[in-house]
């Protein structure tokens, strides 16, 4: 028999979202192990500052020394250069105090 007359739904159930499980699709960071930064320095010594700095900041990376070749570090200064989310100072309400010290509401003093 066929389940249209007598079933009222699904045959199989809608999963909830489809965000749930394991994300297969997920991006591996750069600086771990799975994915370390490929780093070209000229020199022993900046091998050294560049190494101090990956262990500073907990990352992985492969040094390359090449001194003829131009230094490139480009990644590990961008994951260390990450820019800031600006924040403002909110506003006062209406009726909180006025910030210039009168006393008074703001909406009365300032507002």
């Amino acid at each position: 028999m066929s389940d249209k007359f007598f079933f009222k739904g699904r045959k199989t159930p809608k999963p909830k979202h489809e965000s749930y499980g394991y994300n297969t699709k997920r991006e591996i960071k750069v600086g771990t192990e799975e994915n370390p930064l490929q780093l070209l320095v000229q020199t022993a010594e900046r091998e050294a500052e560049v190494l101090q700095l990956l262990t500073d900041n907990e990352l992985v990376g492969l040094i390359t020394v090449d001194p003829n070749q131009e230094e490139n570090i480009l990644l590990l200064t961008g994951l260390l250069n990450k820019p800031q989310t600006t924040r403002f100072e909110k506003s006062p309400n209406r009726n909180d105090p006025c910030v210039c010290g009168s006393g008074k509401k703001y909406k009365k003093c300032c507002g």
